[in-house]
């Protein structure tokens, strides 16, 4: 087989089969980058950015947009209190306390929630601090509507989920989809207000970086075995062409040797024919020259041995 591996023809095949399992390879391999999702490492999400270059409004948050630490400055709309329940602070069942913040710079004067604190009783709260804030927290994914919907108590609104579908529909303004729990909040002076001043009704709520765990995309990863497979593939159909090439030319070798022996022994056959039926032929013109029958006739003189004569002798008589 290595001879007829070694031809042109399949040499330049093999080269072909080569560059198409080599991409089908990348193409493997480019799926299996896809099939991993993870997550920004920390040194990214713990680094601030800007919120409105970060992330834009009335869209979907991505994995890698979430758990990031943002700066964002704005002024809280009046009225726009609202409690979540129910919440746990140091294993104690509570309230966040939610109020929309109209972000400076926003595309469109949007709004995003921000959780302003924590609190034990709806009664226990703190006004929204007024005029210009700057915040610096951590920017998460809106949570989806519950069933208990929306009630409303002498306190305020209370939501069993902080979703920003629901809070677009109560508040009737454009919003982030997702929310902001502030580390820090500072007012334009540079003083510190909210939760984490001093007399504060209200406990902060610090929210820790997320889980770093990686997904994955069984569909990508399949697709990239099936690459795999196809570039497989390639080689295994080069070397079956290959090799019904090489038992091909062996049959033909076969068959050749085949009827060189039937056409040697036909032919010798045929020769031995043709020299019995020109010695029979000779025989017979041989009989017609001479008119004798070479059958019958003597043997030649040379072959014939001399007799003893039966004269006597002239001396033998005189005795």
């Amino acid at each position: 087989m290595l001879r007829t591996a070694l031809k042109p023809t399949w040499i330049a095949g093999l080269i072909l089969a080569l560059v198409v399992s080599g991409v089908f390879v990348l193409l493997g391999k480019w799926q299996m980058d896809n099939a991993a999702s993870a997550p920004p490492p920390l040194t990214q999400t713990e680094t601030p950015v800007p919120l409105t270059e970060h992330f834009v409004p009335e869209k979907a948050m991505y994995g890698t947009e979430a758990d990031q630490v943002v700066t964002l400055s704005g002024q809280f709309l009046p009225d726009t209190d609202v409690f979540v329940h129910p919440r746990l602070n140091d294993g104690e069942e509570g309230y966040w306390v939610v109020t929309a913040l109209r972000v400076q710079g926003a595309p469109q004067d949007e709004v995003i929630p921000v959780v302003r604190g924590w609190t034990a009783s709806t009664a226990a709260s703190d006004p929204a601090p007024e005029g210009e804030i700057h915040l610096t927290g951590r920017l998460l994914p809106a949570e989806g509507p519950g069933p208990e919907g929306i009630e409303q108590t002498p306190d305020g609104t209370v939501l069993a989920s902080l979703a920003s579908a629901e809070l677009i529909n109560l508040w009737d303004v454009r919003s982030y989809a997702g929310y902001v729990a502030p580390f820090e909040m500072t007012a334009a002076s540079g003083a510190e207000v909210g939760a984490t001043a001093a007399g504060s009704s209200l406990e902060p709520v610090i929210v820790g970086p997320q889980p770093q765990e990686t997904t994955y995309n069984w569909m990508n990863i399949f697709y990239a075995i099936e690459w795999v497979v196809f570039a497989g593939f390639a080689i295994y159909l080069w070397w079956r062409f290959l090799r019904d090439d090489h038992l091909r030319q062996q049959e033909e070798a076969a068959l050749d040797r085949q009827w060189a022996e039937e056409w040697t022994a036909a032919e010798l056959e045929r020769r031995r024919a043709r020299a019995a039926e020109a010695k029979i032929k000779a025989t017979e013109e041989y009989e017609r020259y001479h008119g004798v029958s070479v059958a019958a006739s003597p043997p030649p003189a040379s072959s014939q041995q001399p007799q003893p004569s039966q004269q006597t002798h002239p001396s033998q008589e005189s005795q």
